[in-house]
């Protein structure tokens, strides 16, 4: 999409067609019609760019609660964070009593919109797409007054006086593949040194796989979970920091644990008990799971494997509880027997720790048994032997 595209979809013939097209929603059945529909009309830049940004907006209603409304390249879409994280961080610069905030690499604005409803947010953008895009966006969620946009070149542009910085470097290349090095980052993580000369408090968005030895030692590790999924690392700098290295945040709920939750003691490895839990992606990422064990009264199955087990049911945010059948080491044929004397049809199988494929695994049980009749099998290592674990989920109140 070209920014004469995007200033069409803005006028009242552009805003008509996007109307038009969102309803009924794009599908693969009916996306060939459309598309020849708007070409028909259109220019075909225009068509394009009525038609992906109907596509986007679907695809970004998990993350936005007014996707109807804004506007996305495709790129900038997946590297945005969702409206409940952008949220939960911009809270973090509320309390923190940031009146004027620079957002770097905005993109298409899905931090500055959350920054922009408590504070005058200057969002610096290369591309004048995005940018643009994030300025619409922003008078989307009624805060056009507060975002101020600035095209510039990150590496070349002197830091100007702020109270806080957020910085959201790309994390992918122009083909799309994740950086896993913070030295690949575009710009690069060093880029935020010299703004932290102006400012006294500053955030930097990281990939949730960051090298722990790439963290900086001056910045405290925030991991992030949006329901059960791992989302994204935060490095808090200088005003930010708690007192903590690290730290598990889990959304919404905003359940957090952090490594001054952690033992004196290393946790004690046993045999399973009656429960199995499964910590959340950000606890583990946080190496914080002898901080939930903690918490739990629960041990470990292996000194390097992150399932904990228990003989009481605890309820917590932190963890999946799953409630032991029994647990064997692992061979197939007895494996396989042991589910068809119990008739079970289907089967859920986790892993952490095994080399063994699920897919494979699947086929090779060759079940028989009754499809409503379901068990979860663990594949994983007990005290460094392979075992395989079988249980039931059991929900939390």
């Amino acid at each position: 999409m070209t920014l004469d595209d995007f200033y069409f979809l803005l006028t009242e013939s552009g805003q008509k067609w996007l109307a038009d097209t969102a309803v009924p929603p794009v599908t693969p059945q009916n996306h060939l019609q459309i598309a020849a529909r708007l070409r028909q009309e259109l220019s075909p830049s225009q068509a394009q760019a009525v038609l992906e940004t109907v596509l986007l907006r679907q695809k970004a209603a998990v993350k936005f609660s007014r996707a109807e409304r804004m506007f996305f390249t495709r790129a900038a879409l997946e590297q945005a964070s969702s409206e409940v994280v952008s949220g939960y961080r911009a809270e973090r610069f509320r309390q923190a009593g940031c009146q004027r905030v620079a957002d770097l690499g905005c993109g298409i604005g899905g931090d500055a919109l959350a920054l922009a409803a408590e504070a005058e947010v200057t969002g610096v953008e290369w591309d004048p797409l995005r940018l643009a895009m994030a300025q619409e966006n922003a008078r989307v969620y009624g805060h056009g007054g507060r975002f101020h946009p600035l095209q510039a070149d990150l590496p070349a542009l002197t830091p100007f006086a702020v109270d806080g910085v957020f910085f959201d470097p790309g994390r992918r290349d122009e083909q799309g593949r994740r950086f896993y090095s913070v030295r690949q980052y575009q710009p690069p993580l060093a880029l935020v040194d010299r703004w932290r000369e102006v400012a006294g408090y500053t955030a930097v968005k990281v990939s949730p796989g960051i090298h722990y030895e790439e963290i900086p030692p001056d910045a405290e590790i925030e991991f992030i979970s949006l329901r059960g999924e791992v989302k994204e690392g935060v490095l808090w700098y200088e005003g930010f920091r708690t007192g903590t290295a690290r730290r598990a945040t889990l959304l919404p709920g905003g359940h957090t644990l952090t490594s001054n939750d952690l033992p004196e003691e290393e946790t004690a490895v046993t045999p399973p008990k009656t429960y199995l839990y499964e910590p959340d992606g950000a606890v583990i990422r946080a190496h914080l799971v002898q901080a939930l064990a903690r918490q739990l009264n629960a041990t470990l199955l292996d000194p390097e494997i992150a399932y904990l087990t228990g003989d009481v049911a605890q309820e917590t945010p932190f963890a999946r509880r799953f409630r032991l059948e029994d647990a064997l080491p692992f061979q197939l044929k007895r494996l396989r027997r042991y589910l068809q004397e119990r008739n079970v049809g289907r089967v859920t199988i986790k892993k952490r720790g095994s080399p063994l494929e699920p897919d494979k695994l699947r086929r090779q049980l060759r079940l028989r048994g009754d499809r409503r009749i379901h068990r979860i099998l663990f594949l994983t290592q007990v005290r460094g032997e392979a075992a395989v674990l079988i249980g039931q989920e059991e929900r939390n109140q």
